[in-house]
């Protein structure tokens, strides 16, 4: 079972990886990560903050989007193209199917959050003191490495961004160390951003089991956007709004996965909160990320096994 769920996987990252607008999305992402250094020039002493602030918003946000445009595309290309027809009449079950799918999406949202924290992480170093001629010679090394072994074997094309992603990724946390409370800002933001990941991933393959691209998107981030301010439905004045508005929107708050948990303030990124326990909220972050995402993956699971394809 679990090699025909690596063998969907592969296949559905090596599509996703092919992908214009994943191409597109990770330009603007780490275009956005190197203007942060433009804006942090403007500032006087706070310039590694400004970097990191900025390039842990942009990979928040935009690893959202990657994982929305893929998972609400994934499953539709297939249906669309008629592959999904030889695939299917192999022995081989529909949630087998469903979870490689989720699995090839979220590898690959998961290398792009490592390239991207990599480079955030390469930027801080240079603010931070470190030589700047090390810096660029070790990353355009590496990117050198990457680009000479991807030119003389076909496959590392498709499959060596996942090693030069966690080695971007290492190098970076490593150079990263002459400024660490940002560094440690950094880490954590991106295993947050990947925890909400899954969830939101997990919620678009649900839907584009049974709807379209378009609207898969849509509902998508229409999910995001409510998890994203579930705590102010508790503050919902009965005066502006009505008690049955009010009482409607605090049940809602509580049934609706709750995704502020994954964007903290930046005293706890830092570890300036002492009242917080880190790993007991790491820990509680990732419970909730498991038990979304296996809710929503056995939802989409369900609904595509009662789908009638012809």
């Amino acid at each position: 079972m679990w090699l025909r769920i690596w063998t969907i996987a592969m296949n559905a990252y090596r599509e996703a990886v092919r992908a214009r607008v994943l191409l597109g999305l990770a330009g603007v992402a780490f275009a956005v990560s190197v203007f942060s250094l433009v804006i942090g020039s403007f500032t006087l002493d706070n310039a590694p903050r400004v970097v990191a602030d900025l390039g842990a918003a942009s990979i928040s946000l935009f690893s959202i989007a990657v994982s929305i445009v893929i998972g609400a595309t994934s499953l539709y290309r297939e249906l669309e193209q008629k592959t999904i027809f030889p695939i299917l009449a192999r022995p081989i079950t529909r949630g087998e199917y469903v979870i490689g799918k989720f699995g090839g999406t979220l590898l690959t949202v998961g290398v792009f959050i490592a390239a991207d924290t990599g480079l955030v992480l390469s930027l801080l170093s240079l603010l931070g003191g470190r030589n700047p001629l090390l810096v660029v010679a070790l990353t355009t090394g590496l990117l050198a490495t990457f680009g000479l072994v991807a030119w003389r074997v076909p496959w590392a094309r498709t499959f060596g961004p996942i090693p030069f992603a966690v080695a971007l990724l290492i190098l970076g946390a490593l150079m990263a160390d002459v400024a660490p409370n940002e560094r440690r800002l950094v880490l954590t933001a991106s295993l947050l951003s990947l925890l909400e990941v899954s969830i939101i991933t997990a919620c678009a393959t649900m839907l584009s089991s049974f709807s379209s691209p378009f609207l898969s998107a849509l509902l998508t981030v229409g999910v995001w956007i409510i998890g994203r301010n579930t705590d102010s439905f508790d503050r919902f004045p009965k005066k502006v709004f009505g008690a049955f508005i009010s009482s409607a929107a605090r049940g809602l708050g509580k049934v609706w996965p709750n995704l502020q948990v994954y964007v903290p303030r930046r005293p706890f990124l830092t570890g300036e909160a002492l009242d917080i326990d880190r790993t007991q909220y790491l820990l509680m972050a990732s419970g909730l990320s498991l038990a979304w995402t296996l809710g929503f993956l056995s939802l989409a699971i369900i609904v595509f096994r009662r789908r009638d394809f012809l």
